[in-house]
């Protein structure tokens, strides 16, 4: 079920809610065994199929995580960690490199229909990073309720953010309604979870209106014009941003109602002046991710400078994989490696630039390989490309109104938990979030609801 639809707003979550707050205040110990049963209730609404993959999944590495305590034994990490990839390429990797496979004379590897489980990257990454702090001694060992709570809880399964273990484990033992800012955690939870819906539905869903069709168009070998690529390129650029940003400022919110603070996952993105300043704000628990468990098991920056080039540009390379079965994402992921290297040979040449040149040239450079990203192959983007230097159609007929809101919500304005926690408490605040909320609810009522773009990885 998605965030903002009826049957999340109306009838799940205050299901949820009710039940958390009964138990919390009547059986305190059947908290977590409550979260972990909406958890999976939750994910098993979207398909009921997957959730034995889910159930099993916390079963099997949480059994790892038992033997591995009382025996040491290291090989059942590395295991572990093997088959969850293994899973992961099964599910969301088989056909891709079954066609990559093919186009070699003579190998005719089997291509299969197999559905992609929600979340399954999500739920992955984060036995990844449990387990591997295990073996390295930084993570202790869970009940099985606790651990199954923190790879499923629901407001985060299916998109992140990326949570590690140390920054949620400790609150699964705290008493959220007795603290002293109790109802102040709820109700900013609350006005988090209506800003992230009316960034998704007045301006993720509104872009999408406007930048689903061009691609459309250009996946289908039709020319692009320069209005329609830019308007393309513009508004997917913050059509990503609002989804994504949005999604997780309800996940926060949801995080904060039901007690649990989760991390946050932007900070103002479009400001950035360099792309490394880029993915310090952007899905910022990946990045993070990416660093600590690829970048530096590579050997970062500590053995060089021709091998922290090259592994800032395997670690890049796999992000873009992680995020699509296909070779526009893993060119996506490259072009980031590859400018992200020469940024620090720039760096270590003490070369400077002033910072508004770095925002233009940052945001260019995203803006373009956001094409990349988004087009369903390099004929589409090939397409776009075109557009936009003018090779086209040279009509330059844009949709530029909601485009330039996005735009200076996306740069100008504080992220929606710093603006939600700086807000006193006012009646009139309340009031106006409450007419807010309705307006939404109007605005799902009357179109058709997107899913979350980030579902897909």
């Amino acid at each position: 079920m998605l965030f903002n639809s009826f049957v999340f707003l109306f009838a799940f979550l205050p299901v949820a809610l009710l039940g958390h707050w009964a138990v919390e205040r009547l059986k305190p110990e059947w908290r977590l065994p409550l979260l972990l049963i909406l958890s999976v209730a939750f994910y098993g609404y979207w398909d009921w199929r997957f959730v034995p993959l889910l159930v099993v999944s916390v079963l099997a590495n949480w059994l790892i995580a038992q033997i591995f305590v009382q025996s040491g034994r290291d090989m059942l990490i590395a295991l572990a960690i093997i088959t969850n990839l293994l899973v992961l390429a099964i599910f969301k990797y088989w056909n891709f490199f079954a066609e990559l496979a093919n186009t070699v004379p003579g190998v005719h590897a089997p291509l299969f229909d197999i559905a992609l489980p929600l979340g399954i990257s999500f739920f992955t990454f984060h036995h990844i990073m449990y387990l591997t702090d295990l073996k390295a001694g930084r993570a202790p060992r869970y009940d099985l309720v606790r651990y199954g709570l923190y790879i499923a809880f629901f407001p985060q399964v299916l998109a992140g953010p990326l949570v590690r273990w140390s920054e949620i484990m400790h609150q699964f033992d705290e008493r959220p309604y007795e603290r002293s800012d109790a109802e102040e955690r709820f109700a900013r939870g609350l006005m988090l979870l209506i800003a992230g819906l009316a960034k998704k539905v007045f301006l993720g869903d509104a872009l999408a209106a406007y930048v689903n069709p061009i691609f459309e168009m250009a996946a289908a070998g039709q020319a692009i014009s320069v209005g329609k690529a830019w308007q393309a390129m513009l508004g997917f650029t913050f059509q990503i941003y609002f989804d994504f940003s949005g999604y997780t400022d309800m996940a926060l919110g949801l995080g904060l109602m039901l007690g649990i603070v989760l991390p946050q996952n932007f900070d103002v993105p479009y400001r950035s002046v360099s792309l490394q300043d880029f993915w310090r704000r952007w899905h910022m628990t990946l990045s993070r991710f990416l660093r600590d468990y690829l970048y530096i098991a590579m050997g970062g920056n500590r053995k060089g400078l021709a091998v922290q080039i090259g592994a800032l540009f395997a670690t890049m390379t796999l992000g873009g994989l992680w995020h699509g079965a296909g070779l526009t994402f893993v060119a996506w992921g490259a072009l980031h490696g590859l400018a992200l290297g020469i940024g620090v040979l720039w760096r270590r040449a003490g070369l400077t630039m002033p910072k508004p040149a770095g925002w233009v040239l940052t945001m260019l450079f995203v803006m373009l390989t956001w094409v990349l990203f988004r087009a369903t192959s390099f004929d589409a983007a090939v397409r776009i490309y075109e557009g936009l230097i003018g090779l086209g159609d040279p009509e330059f007929a844009i949709k530029w109104r909601t485009i330039l809101v996005a735009a200076l919500v996306a740069t100008v304005g504080p992220t929606a938990w710093m603006l939600v926690h700086r807000i006193p408490p006012r009646r009139w605040i309340a009031a106006a979030f409450a007419i807010l909320f309705v307006v939404v609810l109007f605005k799902i009522g009357d179109d058709a609801n997107y899913e979350f773009i980030y579902f897909q990885f």
